[in-house]
């Protein structure tokens, strides 16, 4: 075991605060990677304040991490140090499951260890993330980086990227169509870029009519006020597919009836309660209505080389550790364009 500089969390009302965390040692699998980025997800705000009511304390957030390999175990081959390499929303899987042995780890049906507050199958304690100058992990769920990407800005692929990218392309979202989205924050931005760079007509849709020229700017063809019935109307049975990534409470029967016949909303925001639906928004029109997770080590590799090809990164503001208990007051406003990153140079 070595020691690791991090910020952590004692309690649900306690502030981010210095800490220092336990690292295990790199087994043959393993790689030691130097954290250079971390992005700030608002799953890290629910965490830490037991939002979700699951949190572990201490804790110690982020699954957006980009970094250097300083050791590389006996046994990795796709790794070596001084490497640029990532970890995303999980660091380890049973690995025997259907779901993992068909790439979908994130469904892993003995459940997966995500990348912090999860039990730790290799320490025999809990998981810690990446608000850390260093992490280890098992080779298999490290990610390679496309070397024209900027790093910081690249941080963000590894959740909020992931995220979207995964339902389109479940659901083969392709050159022509005609796609919506619904909100435009971190993940919203994201899918914005990516349902555009795979050739879809991209609408978005949005309460903050202010919204309407940086939604153009990221690729959207028409910016629709949610709010404005006549502008809603204008659009019924007309998309191939919504991807909704909004996780407040809202009316999604609106866009049930904006979807052709055949068509799929697709939920990626996770807003605390229940929706309301109408089913008959569903049966006519033999509409489905859908969700999805993250996506697997497979998938979340096609996905940075994907934004490699594109040239496509997150929309980010780079902020040291020490401003991120301002940040995490700032999401909650949601003050920021569209993703907070820790430059965790800033810890040392």
């Amino acid at each position: 075991m070595f020691k690791a500089k991090a910020y952590s969390v004692q309690t649900q009302t306690s502030p981010l605060a210095p800490a220092s965390i336990q690292r295990r040692d790199p087994g043959p699998h393993d790689v030691q990677i130097q954290i250079l980025y971390c992005g700030v997800c608002h799953s890290d705000l629910h965490q830490v304040r037991n939002e979700w009511h699951n949190t572990i304390y201490p804790c110690v957030p982020g699954h957006e991490i980009i970094g250097r390999v300083v050791k590389a175990g006996a046994q990795v081959k796709k790794f070596k140090e001084g490497d640029v390499a990532a970890v995303g929303c999980m660091v380890d899987s049973c690995r025997t499951c259907e779901s993992c042995k068909d790439g979908l780890e994130q469904f892993c049906e003995n459940g997966m260890t995500f990348t912090y507050n999860s039990p730790d199958k290799q320490s025999g304690g809990m998981t810690y993330g990446g608000y850390s100058e260093s992490i280890v992990v098992d080779e298999a769920f490290v990610l390679r980086v496309p070397k024209n990407l900027n790093l910081a800005a690249a941080a963000p692929l590894l959740c909020a990227g992931i995220t979207t990218y995964s339902p389109l392309r479940h659901w083969k979202v392709s050159k022509g169509q005609k796609v919506g989205v619904v909100g435009l924050g971190g993940l919203g931005h994201m899918g914005v870029k990516l349902a555009n760079a795979l050739g879809a007509r991209v609408v978005v849709f949005t309460t903050s009519p202010g919204k309407t020229q940086d939604a153009l700017r990221l690729g959207a063809r028409e910016v629709v006020v949610s709010k404005n019935k006549d502008e809603m109307q204008k659009h019924r049975n007309s998309f191939h597919f919504i991807l909704d990534t909004v996780s407040a409470q809202h009316d999604i029967n609106a866009y049930f009836e904006l979807l052709k016949r055949d068509g799929t909303l697709t939920q990626v925001g996770a807003p605390p309660d229940p929706l309301p639906v109408q089913v008959f928004n569903l049966i006519f029109g033999r509409r489905q209505f859908g969700g999805s997770l993250i996506g697997g080590i497979r998938e979340t590799q096609e996905m940075l080389d994907f934004c490699g090809e594109h040239n496509i990164t997150c929309d980010i503001e780079l902020i040291s550790i020490q401003k991120i208990n301002e940040a995490y007051e700032r999401l909650v406003k949601n003050d920021v364009k569209y993703r907070f990153v820790i430059d965790m140079a800033s810890l040392k």
